[in-house]
């Protein structure tokens, strides 16, 4: 009850400040503006990242820059409802988003295009990836100078196997499965026939969705797309005659373009969205509420799994994650979880443990898995422990299987000059050696580790999804999917985006919500000895991973997902 007194007063000041501000605000809302911009760049998050409460130096940040997809949903209902408002400019200026991401905001702009409200974009110069948020437009705009760098997608895939052979260096590896081509980047000298197939399945479906995207936005028949592709990228004027955009205007006089009224010898700003809430009599207040909002708790698995502790960035250490899940399970306040998965697999051992950490909390409250971009191998294998799993439409998923080995240095030491002898009492005492490769009964063992470890995978996948091993092993041995094929194969239970998933995470926990909080729970950001990771590569261990993943350019990168 202490808390209230204070929730009063804070509601108190909020009340007496937008009193305050009327009289000014009223007479401002006679110049209410009629279209708003929005700056859309970078890496956009689903939610607002968090600020440091002291920012020293940096430059600063754009007055009209979207600092999330909720910031600009929330902004849009506001500006839809407002039948003095005509529409919004997007600028558009290094956007550079995942796909699923890319749709929630198509989404976001044509639910407002739906409300009768016009959407205009402008930017200097796109990418393949970001051409499908200004085509979305009412009418696309460029600068005179601009680029339309539209070429479509591409994949490489990379071998390493004839240049470790000219230095000195072998990789030992046996692998289960014809699909499970990730020891191929270390043992091949070329590009194997199932590896090109199965980045050519994902690049069908990114292509087959940009096609449709060009088609339904500037009105063409796919073949016309394919054709307006193949013949990228695009001057500003090549883009105006191929019909790529309707019409070439500077910075300067987008205001002019759309109509707007400027004082004499000055070009007309478009005003952003925070001017436009100074001129509302009384705009959105986040009163300060009695009751809590849900706390949702996220849990990422970014990166490649590793054992232990620490590691930043590209690596999910299993016991920074096992802890971060552990705390979400101890808070009352989270009625549920969201696992957030976003890696390319990496240690079986890491996994399995993190595995064995979702399921654990699953029997406390409500978890539910996400992948946003890639969860493959040991990625899928910690994600089975929710409850369910969600994807997005093109993620990369799957890869089911593991892969033993090591790699030999002997001959590169040799050619520096460093003499190794290896003694041993044991069979497979110098099974661990960098020095030489197995001995015919170290293979047999490796083997039959290989063997047993992917049998083990196969049945915690065929528990956790409800089937026989048979049927997990049909679509298994390494075998990649998109998350709309994963569905289909049952390797997931719903498509679907991260708002979307976020609901239905409390939705089972009994809390029902639109107006949540969410809370990121994450392990330690120690530094990761690279000396230290490379060092161990050099000994046999059982891996989960997915190089496809990585080939996949744009859409295989392992990031948290925000």
């Amino acid at each position: 009850m202490l808390r209230l007194p204070f929730l009063l007063l804070a509601n108190l000041l909020l009340g007496l400040r937008l009193l305050l501000g009327l009289p000014f605000r009223l007479m401002a809302a006679r110049k209410r503006p009629t279209w708003i911009r929005f700056r859309l760049a970078g890496n956009l998050p689903y939610r607002p990242r968090p600020m440091p409460r002291f920012r020293l130096g940096g430059s600063p940040v754009e007055p009209a820059t979207v600092t999330s997809l909720e910031m600009l949903g929330r902004a849009l209902k506001v500006l839809a409802a407002d039948p003095k408002v005509e529409g919004i400019l997007l600028e558009i200026e290094g956007l550079g988003i995942p796909d699923a991401r890319r749709e929630a905001l198509r989404a976001l702009l044509s639910d407002f295009q739906a409300a009768g409200k016009r959407v205009v974009s402008w930017a200097v110069m796109v990418d393949t990836d970001a051409y499908p948020v200004l085509g979305a437009a009412d009418e696309v705009l460029l600068a005179p100078m601009g680029r339309v760098e539209l070429v479509g997608y591409a994949a490489e895939a990379t071998v390493l196997g004839e240049a470790f052979g000219r230095v000195g260096i072998h990789a030992h590896f046996a692998r289960r499965g014809d699909y499970k081509t990730a020891p191929e980047l270390f043992t091949d000298g070329k590009v194997s026939d199932i590896q090109r197939q199965t980045l050519e399945s994902f690049l069908d479906e990114r292509y087959g969705v940009l096609v449709a995207a060009i088609s339904s936005d500037r009105s063409k028949t796919p073949e016309e797309a394919r054709a307006i592709i193949d013949s990228g990228p695009y001057s500003a004027k090549r883009a105006l005659e191929a019909g790529l955009v309707d019409g070439l205007v500077h910075e300067a006089d987008l205001g002019a373009h759309l109509g707007l009224e400027a004082k004499k010898d000055e070009e007309p700003p478009v005003p952003t969205y925070d001017a436009y809430l100074e001129t509302l009599a009384f705009p959105p207040v986040k009163w300060r509420r009695l009751r809590r909002k849900p706390r949702l708790a996220v849990v990422d698995v970014a990166g490649i799994i590793i054992p232990g502790s620490g590691g930043a960035g590209r690596f999910a250490a299993a016991d920074s994650v096992v802890k971060a899940l552990r705390q979400a399970g101890r808070d009352r306040r989270a009625k549920a979880i969201v696992l957030a998965v976003g890696s390319p697999g990496g240690s079986a051992l890491a996994s399995e443990q993190i595995l064995e950490a979702v399921k654990r909390v699953a029997k406390q409250k409500p978890v539910i898995a996400y992948v946003d971009q890639v969860c493959a191998s040991g990625g899928y294998m910690a994600a089975i422990g929710a409850k369910e799993i969600w994807s997005a439409p093109h993620a990369v998923v799957g890869s089911i299987g593991i892969f033993v080995g090591k790699f030999e240095y002997g001959e590169l030491l040799e050619k520096l000059g460093i003499h190794r002898t290896t003694l041993a009492r044991g069979e497979n005492a110098a099974f661990f050696s960098s020095s030489r490769g197995f001995t015919p009964h170290e293979r047999a063992a490796l083997e039959r580790e290989v063997e047993e470890g992917y049998q083990a995978f196969l049945e915690l996948v065929a528990q956790a999804r409800g089937r026989t091993k048979e049927e997990i092993h049909q679509r298994a041995e390494g075998r990649v999917y998109s998350g709309l094929r994963a569905k289909e194969a049952g390797l997931v239970d719903r498509i679907g985006g991260f708002e979307e998933v976020c609901r239905h995470a409390l939705e089972e926990a009994r809390v029902p919500s639109d107006d949540f909080e969410l809370v990121r729970y994450g392990g330690s950001r120690a530094k990761l000895s690279l000396l230290k990771l490379l060092m161990g590569a050099a000994h046999p261990a059982t891996y989960a991973f997915c190089t496809a993943a990585w080939s996949l350019q744009g859409f295989g990168t392992s990031r948290r997902i925000d």
